[in-house]
């Protein structure tokens, strides 16, 4: 994945955008798309003015600014012209009210089916303020691309969708729900609960997830696959308090030390994942160049990338294990004492393929199996998120292609990705015959939950029309 707009590596579907059996007239299509440019200077002026509010839905930031988002989205949804708009929470398994979601409705005319347009307005914390080149949640252009916490991430998920709907006016020919979830980046906690509550409201024939990336910017993607995700904390213990470490350093290592020598097992001298129990997925079918990877992930020169195999099979259906967090004394406040105790925080993807539960009990059975020099080691269990894998031949999936080629004058790229959303699996546990579309807003230079997150206001334009063209070709294909 990379910036330019060459052509992206693997095969590609074959097809042509324009060609003669396509559901919708080339008049029709260059409508879409005049309408499209002329709502695109207000949908980035609404798209502003959200970011603009910080809607940080962990707990430690003002939650009277995600209230403050979610009133925004509900206000924008009834300008576009949805009359049924709701603000609405569901209380979670520990009785706590959740985060404030906007659901909008409007019913499918006869013998057309209802689409589910989901996206969620919280973002993530900003991080270091300083560190950005603007401030985060004041939005700014540069070189085409607007920055801004959650210009990507996912408040251009909803512009995706308030475009769409403005886009295709009183020509919608299919019902239409608009799910915006308030929760989505502290992992969704009453997602479930929610879907629940709310069963009939939101059920729908096809739903699309606004809330992924492209190939590249000129070349759109489609992903078919996610990862899913475990977590856990692990604790190793070696003292019952901390001792001098002149009096005692030798015969007795840190907990630091040794907790080091129980994450070095976790991978193999490539690099791959060496715990037993864990699988992989086929090999995708396309690749990404090693120099892009690179630059994308800001890699310094001279480091290696470890494992083996495509860049894409590491990438998305291979596990992958990281220390995301490290409890240890800070040098800072260091002292002169062995440390008894010291904590990591593991987190693993997992591929398609691969139950959560039994990956979490492989990874647990490994950390206890390789306690350092028979020192105490504690597991904590975490968060659980399932994989994804979609079908790419759906008739949704089809008129997806097509409406994506349009966009773009190029054909979609099936991918897969990294990270997880595991709500995902919530849904189809719910919706179990909906057909499910994972949708790109950002690109590899977005930058989602870093500095200087950001959105191609291009780009977003290209999505805003393929939504609309998605929508109009199932309002087609219903009338067929």
């Amino acid at each position: 994945m990379t910036n330019d707009s060459s052509t992206p590596a693997g095969p590609t579907p074959a097809g042509s955008p324009l060609a003669p059996d396509a559901p919708l007239t080339t008049d029709q299509v260059e409508q879409l798309r005049s309408r499209t440019a002329r709502e695109f200077p207000r949908l980035r002026t609404d798209l502003e003015d959200l970011v603009r509010i910080p809607s940080v839905s962990n707990a430690e930031f003002d939650q009277a600014h995600v209230a403050a988002s979610a009133d925004a989205v509900a206000a924008l949804l009834r300008d576009a012209g949805l009359d049924d708009v709701q603000v609405l929470r569901v209380d979670g398994p520990d009785g706590r009210p959740g985060a404030p979601a906007v659901v909008a409705r409007r019913p499918a005319p006869a013998g057309a089916p209802t689409v589910l347009l989901y996206a969620h307005h919280d973002v993530q914390p900003p991080g270091d303020d300083a560190a950005w080149s603007s401030a985060p949640f004041e939005p700014t252009e540069r070189g085409g691309r607007l920055y801004g916490r959650g210009a990507a991430d996912d408040k251009a998920g909803v512009i995706a969708h308030l475009g769409a709907l403005r886009v295709l006016g009183d020509d919608l020919g299919v019902g239409v729900t608009v799910f915006v979830e308030g929760e989505e980046e502290i992992g969704s906690p009453t997602f479930l609960p929610f879907l629940t509550a709310h069963r009939d409201e939101l059920a729908a024939d096809v739903i699309v997830v606004a809330d992924s990336s492209n190939w590249r910017i000129g070349v759109p993607a489609l992903t078919t696959s996610l990862r899913g995700l475990v977590d856990l904390e692990v604790e190793v213990t070696v003292l019952e308090h901390a001792v001098h470490s002149g009096m005692y350093g030798g015969p007795v290592l840190d907990a630091v030390t040794l907790l080091a020598r129980l994450i070095a097992t976790l991978h193999d001298d490539a690099g791959d994942v060496a715990v037993a129990g864990l699988t992989s997925a086929p090999d995708p079918t396309v690749d990404y160049d090693e120099v892009a990877l690179r630059a994308d992930a800001s890699v310094v020169e001279g480091a290696r990338l470890a494992g083996t195999g495509p860049l894409t099979a590491r990438l998305w259906t291979r596990p992958a294990l990281s220390v995301i967090g490290l409890d240890a004394p800070s040098v800072a406040r260091a002292s002169n004492t062995l440390t008894p105790t010291a904590t990591a925080k593991l987190s693993l993807r997992i591929p398609p393929g691969q139950e959560p539960a039994a990956a979490l009990a492989a990874l647990r059975e490994h950390l206890h199996a390789h306690a350092p020099l028979g020192a105490r080691v504690t597991v904590r269990d975490g968060e659980l998120g399932r994989p994804f894998q979609s079908p790419q031949d759906s008739e949704a999936m089809r008129a997806a292609r097509w409406a994506f080629a349009q966009a773009w004058g190029t054909d979609p790229v099936d991918v897969g990705v990294g990270g997880s959303i595991p709500f995902i699996a919530e849904l189809l546990e719910v919706y179990p015959d909906a057909a499910i579309l994972v949708t790109g807003v950002e690109d590899p230079d977005s930058r989602a939950h870093g500095i200087d997150e950001s959105v191609h206001l291009g780009e977003l334009e290209r999505v805003v029309l393929a939504e609309a063209l998605l929508l109009a070709r199932l309002a087609r294909d219903a009338r067929a």
